[in-house]
């Protein structure tokens, strides 16, 4: 891994903000536990700097997002808490701690060339500065979800390279009816109360807090991880926020994260996660490589679509994601009937948009139906972190993989049932098959340099076309000898479009990640996930979370030619009731 560690000034740091229902109680560290002043003014430092180089796989994620954001992801949870455990001292606390933990929500990234382009961190000299910085990227909002995610999604960037993270706190304002009155405080008298000697002194009723209604939006530059990051962070969010620990000991704990980590700061460069070609490593054999490329060459051959949807320009892109939710009793009885037929409901999410298209008519049947989906790399990682304390889940971990399915359908209704279901057995065999693939990792590699290689040649065009500058390549004239020399070795195959319908994010049963029980104090109930899209983009999400299937489809409502796009989403929903009850 290509890193350095370097000795840097102290940078200065923000004001805090003053947004928040108590930010005239900000942080003070004379509050914390005996000795932390004192420590935090012995250790205060020259900023300690490390970075590393980006990998393939992120640059292919950063170069797009520099002008508008591409693929800047975005996890909402709507959450019920009584206003104490949401003010904004605590949640800055706790959001400091994760930040401590996880160095690249910290991190910068800066571009020296299109294949040079950096995570730069610098580590805090401080627990103050810690919390200083976790405070300038926290915000509190008086907005309701659909306000909050329209304008991530569709309003001026939220991130940027300087500000890889972000978190947005909101209490919609007429989520909790009124204010409820504090106790009251006895005014001074001049003289002393009496009471009769009939009569007790009357307690007053302890003052209860109401629970609140409250929006939470943690933001993050897609090259720093993956959906998975997104949700292991909110359940650690919310496992301290809402885990049982006063804010003193919150604030101990942020001390001892801080301490335990830069009281004595490591020389070495190994404390930000590695990129994801280093986690897979490749054999060093000469054969084995050559076998790897052309294995990837063949599979790429295979892939074979053509159905898309009627695309048309338009200067404004605008992203909606409409989204059905299943009741706990519906979902469990779909789950049933998927695993009576051998599929998972992601399988089966497949074969729904399958026959949906197919149903929508504007295909060419003859031609089949490619979809892609993200691959979980996780199991083939080999390389492990140096630390625990550096064992953070914040990195890339995902490849793809593609499915794809016959786009005619018989006549007859009953049989397209039949069809549907052996539609979602050939979706499970190919992502089997891609999970468990004995060489994936050469395949991962394979992709990963073809994803950077293009990313790094549009960005250099979208730059110069930015400052007309653009000459397009002419192809050098080659010799018969040179052209000969560059024939494939591979088998010729008539071309094929590679064109694919749409993808699907399938991050299946959330339950899993997020522990309920660990946050008692907190009732988390709605989630929405997505990201912002470049023009004519269309990605589909399902998921199960607090017991629910929820499917949504992000896409750009205005990248679509007419209706068709609107009729496949009703044809979707169709299909979930005839064939998943």
């Amino acid at each position: 891994m290509d890193c350095k560690v370097d000795l840097v000034a102290a940078i200065p740091t923000p004001p805090l903000s003053t947004a928040g229902a108590d930010a005239d109680e900000q942080f003070s560290f004379h509050d914390v536990s005996s000795g932390l002043c004192d420590a935090t003014a012995e250790t205060s430092r020259a900023a300690l700097r490390y970075e590393r180089k980006m990998g393939d796989t992120e640059l292919s994620y950063f170069l797009p997002s520099r002008q508008a954001g591409v693929n800047d992801m975005f996890l909402h949870l709507g959450f019920k808490a009584k206003p104490s455990l949401v003010k904004r001292s605590r949640v800055c606390t706790v959001w400091t701690i994760l930040r401590v933990r996880h160095p690249l929500l910290c991190a910068r990234a800066e571009m020296h060339d299109y294949d040079d382009v950096r995570f730069v961190y610098d580590a805090p000299a401080s627990v103050e500065d810690a919390y200083l910085d976790a405070d300038a990227n926290l915000e509190y909002r008086l907005q309701f979800r659909d306000e909050l995610l329209d304008d991530f999604l569709n309003g001026a960037r939220t991130l940027s390279n300087s500000r890889l993270s972000y978190l947005v706190i909101s209490e919609p304002l007429s989520s909790s009816g009124p204010i409820p009155t504090p106790p009251r405080t006895p005014s001074p008298t001049s003289e002393p109360l009496e009471y009769s000697a009939a009569s007790e002194p009357q307690e007053e009723e302890p003052y209860q807090e109401e629970v609140h209604q409250y929006e939470f939006v943690i933001c993050a530059m897609h090259f720093l991880g993956d959906g998975m990051a997104l949700h292991a962070f909110a359940n650690d969010f919310f496992a301290l926020l809402g885990g049982g620990k006063s804010e003193d000991e919150l604030r101990d704990m942020l001390y001892e994260e801080w301490r335990a980590r830069w009281a004595d700061p490591p020389r070495t460069c190994n404390i930000l996660p590695a990129a994801l070609e280093d986690n897979m490593r490749l054999s060093s054999s000469p054969f084995r490589r050559v076998a790897a490329k052309v294995d990837f060459q063949l599979a790429q051959q295979k892939l074979v679509g053509g159905q898309m949807f009627p695309r048309q320009k338009h200067t404004e892109r605008r992203t909606i994601y409409p989204t059905v939710t299943f009741e706990e009793d519906r979902t469990k009885a779909m789950l049933k009937k998927c695993k009576a037929h051998g599929v998972s409901i992601s399988a089966a999410l497949f074969a729904i948009c399958n026959v949906a298209w197919g149903r929508t008519g504007g295909s060419n049947g003859a031609l089949p139906t490619l979809m892609y989906s993200a691959l979980n790399l996780r199991p083939h990682f080999i390389q492990t972190p140096s630390s625990p304390l550096w064992n953070s889940y914040w990195y890339l971990a995902i490849g793809y993989f593609n499915v794809i399915l016959p786009t005619f359908l018989p006549a007859a209704r009953d049989a397209q049932e039949r069809t549907f279901w052996l539609r979602a057995r050939q979706a499970k065999e190919q992502s089997t098959q891609a999970a468990k693939h004995p060489i994936a990792a050469s395949r991962t590699h394979e992709m990963a340099s073809e994803r950077g290689e293009r990313a790094r040649a549009w960005a250099k065009e979208d730059d110069e076309r930015e400052a007309g500058t653009y000459v397009p390549l002419v192809p050098a004239s080659q010799t018969d000898a040179e052209a000969a020399a560059r024939e494939p070795v591979l088998p010729a195959r008539a071309k094929a479009s590679s064109a694919a319908l749409l993808g699907l994010s399938l991050l299946g049963n959330l339950d899993g990640i997020y522990k309920h029980a660990a946050f008692p104090a907190v009732e988390l109930h709605t989630l929405t996930t997505a990201s912002r899209q470049r023009h004519g983009a269309m990605l589909l999400f399902g998921y199960t979370f607090k017991g629910k299937l929820s499917i949504s489809l992000a896409h750009d409502c205005n990248g679509f030619a007419g209706d068709v796009v609107d009729r496949f989403w009703q044809e979707a929903a169709n299909c979930v009731e005839e064939f998943l009850g």
